[in-house]
């Protein structure tokens, strides 16, 4: 019997053994194989990446300090054949964590190694060289075992002896050192600006103080000059008021004087103006109102005198243009109607007798409708025939209506209405 064996793609399975004392050995990654129950041997690797953690407490550096460090390394195995089978041979049976160790150990025995070739100050500034360096010093020994070195870090530097802090004690006393340096050197130059500044500000006052010194005494000077022509002046100015006051008091009393007669004489005036007002009160209230009614009333007059003028100017000059429209009009008709009965000349000549006796036709109707007008008010019409005869009287009326009525009609139109109607087929000529 056998059984059936999947891989995945992170282990490697390894069969060995099997029927007729077979030797050869396969490996099988990501895939399965077929093994013989109690003939063939299967293992597995994992080919995972391992994680560990390398750690060297106390090692001496190149100068004897001590110290300790710790690193973090990602490694894993390779899946290139050989090195594969290499890695099955030196790791196949044992579990992760003994492979760890292995690994670790290898790590840690390479860190060592290097630490001692190395100061203190070199392995804590530059980690990242440190680190490179141990893993291309360690890469190939565990190559040799079938196992890749994807990353190697340096985790923590420390020791016991504070050798760490004392560098950086150093580095931090070196730059209070240079701060305090620069401080001082700062107040200094900020000291010896200052003074210069005051020295130049002191300067400056003394000189203002001496000006405003010079001119204080210059303006006292000129002030007691001053003082004392104004003092001059002043007597002459009192002297001179108390003379004016005496000439414009005589001259006041002489205003006074010609206020008084001025005040007379603009009483007088008052009063004059006072009689010439009420006189022109009375124009104003009497005369005035009379003589506005007067010339109302006239200037009504007139306006209504102006406006007939000009009403029956306006009647005359509409009547002179209706009647020249009405002439115009007329005119035109009657250019209009000779035209129509010149025209109507030249048409009767072209068509001669006939077109007369149609036109005359045509006027018959209208002719017996005016003749009848005056009958439509009628409304009964009786004919009496006095001859014994029976009818014969009233027969030869209407004959001889109908036989007057071409002469009238050749009469009026100049048509002969006999030969018209005799042109006629089945008319008779009555006589």
């Amino acid at each position: 019997m056998g059984n059936l064996h999947t891989v995945g793609p992170n282990e490697a399975l390894v069969v060995s053994g099997g029927c007729c004392g077979s030797e050869n050995k396969k490996t099988i990654v990501g895939g399965y194989a077929w093994a013989w129950a109690c003939v063939t041997d299967t293992q597995r690797i994992s080919l995972e990446v391992m994680t560990l953690n390398p750690r060297c407490e106390n090692v001496e550096t190149a100068k004897g300090v001590a110290i300790t460090v710790t690193g973090v390394a990602q490694v894993k195995v390779i899946k290139e054949h050989d090195l594969l089978k290499t890695a099955c041979e030196q790791f196949l049976g044992k579990g992760t964590t003994e492979i760890e160790g292995i690994l670790l150990q290898t790590l840690e025995g390479h860190l060592r190694a290097i630490l001692g070739t190395l100061t203190v100050e070199e392995v804590y500034k530059d980690r990242d060289t440190f680190a490179s360096l141990v893993r291309e010093v360690a890469a190939p020994d565990v190559g040799r075992m079938g196992i890749e070195i994807l990353s190697f870090t340096i985790k923590d530097i420390y020791d016991k002896v504070e050798y760490l802090d004392s560098l950086g004690k150093t580095q931090t006393a070196i730059v209070k050192r240079d701060a305090d340096i620069g401080v001082a050197e700062a107040k200094r130059d900020a000291g010896i600006r200052e003074a210069e500044c005051e020295r130049i500000r002191m300067d400056a006052r003394y000189t203002a103080d001496t000006k405003i010194a010079n001119s204080n005494r210059e303006f006292q000077m000129q002030k007691a000059d001053f003082d004392q022509e104004v003092n001059a002046r002043k007597a002459e100015a009192e002297l001179a008021y108390q003379l004016q006051g005496a000439k414009e008091k005589q001259k006041i009393r002489g205003e006074e004087i010609q206020i008084e007669v001025v005040e007379r004489r603009k009483a007088i005036e008052v009063e004059e103006k006072e009689i010439i007002r009420k006189e022109k009160e009375l124009i104003a209230t009497v005369k005035s109102p009379a003589e506005a009614e007067s010339y109302k009333v006239e200037t009504i007059a007139q306006g209504k005198k102006t406006q007939k003028v000009l009403a029956a100017q306006a009647e005359a000059e509409k009547i002179k243009m209706v009647g020249a429209s009405e002439a115009a009009a007329i005119e035109a008709i009657g250019k209009a109607e000779a035209e129509r009965m010149r025209q109507k000349a030249a048409a009767y000549k072209q068509y001669g007798d006939a077109a007369l006796m149609a036109l005359v036709l045509d006027a018959m109707p209208k002719i017996a409708a005016e003749v009848a007008a005056p009958l439509a008010k009628t409304e009964e019409i009786v004919l009496i025939n006095d001859d014994s005869s029976g009818g014969g009287k009233l027969s030869n009326e209407i004959t001889k209506l109908v036989g007057q009525l071409p002469p009238a009609v050749q009469a009026l139109t100049g048509v002969d209405l006999s030969k018209a109607l005799g042109k006629l087929p089945g008319a008779q000529t009555v006589h």
